[in-house]
């Protein structure tokens, strides 16, 4: 398929593929997918090999958001049965994120609810951030705490976080549809504001909310120019008592397209899947290793995930790897912050679960003429049929932070 090699040489020349290349790669169909999955996979192995970092999301804060976002089950007026919980003291965070690194987490992702962190509330995170640090030296601390004011990213930094997550979510084009509380261009602020920090900026978007398939290559474009260092894919998980629990717009199929997508437009980028990955990939998880090099370990933030012990032996019967501590993830010419306009003259890309304060789905990376490419779908495309509903796989999280169980790592 000339469409697969063209993105393929291009993935590992670091070379972005046009918009039309990259509406191809959703508008083809299941008996090209393995194609599809396989092209994708050679440029995920040229940068990053086989192996999976894992991720561990801590919520800090749980539910009562001001925010109206239509995805959260954290949202103003959300009548979600979720667990509601004011900040855990740093001990309990503590505690909580040990858990996921004794399950093999490198990372740990630290979210609250909210539109953004007080002053205060940056000084609590930063009290736990040393607390994580100091019994953890090694281990890459993400904050994800909304929208951030002037000089917070700054002091972040000095408390020892490595990273922060902001997500785009969805297309600015149709940002106003999902969340009417805050803007596209707030969120796109926070992301500059922690990689003017020398935070490294981890950003990506949610998939099934009805969004189309030019709306899901804009959000990647876009995520492209902001050149994040990570980019989590979330698949919406459609909670009872929020405006999109009927957005049942997702097959396994049409995940592993949005993946693999992701994977050509952001070839040397760490690609996450995040939120919902239980709910819309099911049994095809183990393919989508192909594509994405990270992922989450156990629960996420409002809902579980499944159970630590079977993604580690998902990971291993799939033939990849788990990320040590000592291994960098980033290609070394990404090391410092990323590429781009301030790295590498914009070689891939002009100027970062899961993890979003309440973003991701639950969790904690211009013209859309066809252009006479093969496969090319045309502007007006439909989406892919929907997936079945499948309610019974979303299951909210009542162990782990906020409660007396012990979490799922």
């Amino acid at each position: 398929m000339d469409l697969l090699n063209t993105l393929v040489d291009k993935g590992l020349r670091r070379e972005t593929p046009t918009r039309a290349e990259a509406l191809a790669v959703l508008a083809t169909s299941d008996d090209e997918l393995l194609d599809v999955v396989a092209a994708a996979g050679k440029v995920r192995r040229h940068w990053f090999g086989r192996r999976v970092k894992l991720n561990y999301l801590v919520n800090l804060k749980s539910g009562l958001c001001p925010e109206d976002c239509s995805y959260c089950s954290q949202r103003l007026g959300s009548k979600a049965d979720i667990l509601k919980y004011t900040w855990l003291k740093p001990d309990e965070a503590s505690r909580a994120a040990a858990a996921g690194l004794a399950g093999g987490a490198k990372r740990v992702c630290l979210v609250a609810s909210g539109r953004g962190p007080t002053d205060r509330d940056v000084d609590r995170v930063s009290d736990t951030i040393k607390a994580i640090k100091e019994q953890n030296e090694d281990v890459e601390v993400c904050a994800c705490l909304g929208l951030l004011s002037d000089g917070q990213a700054e002091r972040l930094r000095e408390a020892g976080a490595d990273a922060y997550n902001h997500n785009l979510n969805t297309s600015e084009s149709t940002y106003g549809e999902i969340t009417t509380t805050h803007t596209y261009a707030d969120r796109v602020d926070t992301v500059r504001k922690a990689h003017a920090a020398g935070l490294s900026a981890c950003s990506g978007l949610i998939a099934g909310m009805g969004e189309t398939d030019e709306d899901l290559v804009d959000v990647v474009f876009s995520l492209r120019e902001l050149d994040p260092d990570s980019v989590p894919v979330n698949f919406l998980i459609p909670f009872e008592g929020t405006p999109l629990a009927k957005e049942w717009n997702l097959t396994p199929q049409r995940c592993l397209r949005i993946l693999a997508m992701v994977r050509f437009v952001c070839p040397d980028v760490e690609v996450r899947i995040a939120g919902g990955r239980e709910v819309h990939l099911r049994t095809m998880q183990p393919l989508a290793l192909h594509l994405a090099n990270s992922i989450f370990l156990g629960d996420y933030l409002t809902s579980e995930g499944q159970a630590g012990k079977a993604d580690l032996e998902m990971i291993a019967d799939a033939g990849f790897e788990v990320e040590g501590a000592g291994e960098v993830t980033l290609p070394e010419h990404r090391a410092g912050g990323g590429c781009g306009s301030r790295a590498c003259g914009g070689a891939c890309g002009s100027h970062d679960g899961g993890c979003g304060s309440h973003d991701g789905a639950d969790g904690g990376c211009g013209s859309h003429a066809g252009g006479g490419v093969c496969g090319t779908a045309p502007a007006s495309a439909p989406a892919a049929s929907a997936d079945e509903p499948r309610p019974d796989l979303v299951a909210v999280r009542r162990r782990g932070a906020g409660t007396d169980l012990a979490p799922n790592a």
